[in-house]
């Protein structure tokens, strides 16, 4: 599904990434961890499109996007959330969602005075689509609510539910534990398996490693803007390097 070769991002003269190359299997949910400063978030910023690349490929479903602004990319299937969500505030928790709808017919002015009826219909789905979507991930009572007077762990929910709304085929999610109460964290472990059991691909960045032991079949970890080592979470977990890296020699 998505797949980095030798990827390197520069700052001046530090080099935040450096030379990683991976491969995310579609249908699977794999894991990006390593300490404060690895380079995950910046890989993750080079892969949604946020910042170009120094150097190296990214490939999507076969298509090279390393040059494609963001907006190609999610109207490609690879959306993104954000580790600090950021919701309009002022607008309904419904009025987020239908935000991130792709295609609306009624963006086009002309659209809007020659096939009303059109644009009409098409926001009747999408309104239907979007309420199911917030009750799948257990914001249904919220759905007339302020996304302001959401909790954090709720705002996640929303750019989950947002990210949803874009019908991608590979999401990154970044730090989705990060911030939320226990409860809410079960909830949203449970809908990110519920999701890939119906075939919706992740990449997760996660300093929670219960989560990534529960919901990963694979794991990359980063140190020092390098790929360190890829395997299994119980692998991975237990090799002396990737302890070396969290806690030093």
């Amino acid at each position: 599904m998505l797949e980095l070769f030798d990827v390197s991002r520069n700052f001046g003269g530090a080099r935040a990434v450096d030379g990683v190359s991976l491969r995310v299997a579609g249908g699977r949910i794999t894991g990006l961890i390593g300490p404060n400063g690895a380079g995950k978030t910046t890989l993750f910023n080079l892969i949604a499109g946020s910042m170009p690349p120094s150097s190296g490929r990214i490939v999507l479903d076969g298509r090279e996007i390393a040059g494609a602004a963001a907006h190609t990319r999610l109207a490609a299937g690879l959306a993104r959330t954000f580790q600090i969500p950021r919701p309009f505030g002022a607008m309904t928790v419904l009025e987020n969602v239908l935000l991130a709808a792709q295609g609306q017919h009624g963006e086009q002015p002309f659209a809007n005075w020659f096939s009303p009826r059109a644009v009409m219909a098409q926001e009747r789905r999408n309104a239907e689509q979007a309420r199911e979507i917030i009750a799948f991930l257990a914001l249904e009572r919220l759905v007339s609510a302020p996304a302001a007077t959401l909790s954090g762990g709720q705002r996640k929910l929303l750019e989950l539910a947002r990210v949803l709304m874009a019908s991608p085929k590979i999401v990154l999610l970044d730090e989705p534990a990060a911030g939320v109460n226990p409860t809410l964290l079960e909830t949203i472990i449970d809908r990110i398996a519920t999701l890939n059991a119906r075939g919706l691909t992740f990449l997760i960045v996660e300093h929670n490693l219960d989560l990534i032991a529960r919901l990963c079949t694979e794991v990359h970890v980063m140190a020092g803007g390098k790929l360190l080592v890829s395997g299994s979470p119980d692998a991975v977990t237990r090799d002396v390097r990737v302890v070396e890296a969290y806690l030093g020699a």
